[in-house]
């Protein structure tokens, strides 16, 4: 790799960095090609990406970012996992450590705030953005739904009580 081809990579890692929401750092060793790229197009499936970079570029591209508290997790065979979405990297990453121990956590960060691997692993066990989306409007057309409900009660009960003493009246 000639030195336009790592101003390049460090230009488009910066980039990625800053339009990033969530960045966690793994380290693979042993993952076959097959593998990497289940990996990657699951994190695409997902709205997230999967990118392996030499460490020491990864930590020029870090310079600058709200991620630069990552460095020190830079050391060995590494791979950052990103997204937009605050929990769809993690989520990746961690279903897919699960299945294959190759991989492992090392940590990530949310904005300003870095985790450990533990604290991705808890990241990727809330609810996606999707799924919030879901239950709010579950819970906004609940109400609409218990009120409708509420205001046929009383007419219902009110043709109930007509109709009993309606077949009153006709059996005397």
């Amino acid at each position: 790799m000639d030195r336009t081809q790592k101003e390049q990579l460090v230009a488009f890692l910066k980039e990625v960095f800053d339009d990033s929401g969530l960045v966690v750092v793994t380290q693979q060793s042993g993952l076959t090609v097959s593998e990497v790229s289940e990996l990657r197009s699951d994190a695409r499936g997902n709205g997230a990406s999967y990118k392996v970079a030499k460490n020491r570029l990864a930590k020029i591209a870090l310079d600058g970012t709200k991620f630069e508290a990552l460095k020190p997790l830079f050391s060995g065979p590494t791979a950052v996992t990103t997204s937009v979405d605050p929990i769809a990297a993690a989520k990746v990453c961690v279903e897919f450590a699960k299945k294959n121990e190759k991989l492992t956590i090392v940590g990530g960060a949310m904005g300003d705030t870095i985790l450990d691997a533990d604290g991705v692993k808890a990241l990727a066990n809330l609810p996606s953005l999707d799924e919030l989306r879901g239950k709010l409007v579950g819970l906004l057309q609940a109400p609409a739904t218990k009120v409708a409900g509420v205001t046929q009660a009383p007419a219902g009960q009110l043709a109930r009580v007509f109709g009993a003493y309606g077949s009153q009246g006709e059996a005397a």
